[in-house]
């Protein structure tokens, strides 16, 4: 039965079917964030999912935060090969070396911006003019894998040392993040969502 069918809001496509699902795109998904751990957060996590499913990842965000504790870059960036050998271990997490070794590097990165532009937030939120950008989107094919802003800002991160960075991540963060509205026009989140700074 569609959401439309049950009486419940009409969400994005892609909401559908998980209640984990659900609830992250109705609290979470587009909601601009304005916090340095969530950011660090949303570049482990979109990374760990590249060639997997969201849905994995979120089962997993709860064993994520504690493995690297609670996403402060400043703790992870300080890890070495023993910390990378524990996390291989660790089967609550994907027990990727390559994904494992961006998280702590991209940690490293991460306290670069910090240092240089006082936090990531403002950093990240100049590719927007600080607005963020209202998607077009009416359903699955009217969204883009990447954009040209996408692919700026995944030519930036790779310069200053990020990795699993390509612009599709990096536009899948975007929109998580809330630098993109791509709310689909029938969901009952997006007039919410393009209200919020």
């Amino acid at each position: 039965m569609s959401d439309a069918a049950a009486g419940a809001p009409r969400r994005c496509f892609w909401a559908a079917g998980d209640p984990l699902l659900g609830a992250y795109h109705d609290e979470e998904w587009g909601v601009p964030v304005h916090d340095d751990r969530r950011w660090y957060e949303k570049i482990v996590l979109d990374g760990a999912q590249a060639g997997l499913s969201w849905l994995t990842i979120l089962r997993k965000r709860e064993a994520y935060r504690e493995a690297f504790a609670g996403f402060d870059p400043a703790v992870v960036a300080r890890w070495g090969a023993r910390e990378q050998a524990r996390l291989m271990k660790n089967a609550g997490i994907v027990r990727n070396g390559a994904k494992i070794r961006s998280a702590i590097g991209n940690a490293r990165a991460f306290l670069a911006v910090q240092e240089e532009h006082g936090s990531f937030d403002a950093f990240i939120w100049r590719f927007v003019d600080g607005r963020p950008v209202q998607g077009r989107a009416r359903g699955p094919a009217s969204i883009p894998a990447r954009t040209a802003l996408s692919d700026e800002i995944s030519a930036v991160l790779k310069k200053r040392g990020f990795s699993f960075v390509g612009s599709t991540i990096v536009y899948a963060f975007m929109q998580a993040s809330g630098l993109v509205n791509d709310h689909t026009a029938s969901c009952f989140r997006r007039p919410l969502v393009a209200r919020l700074r």
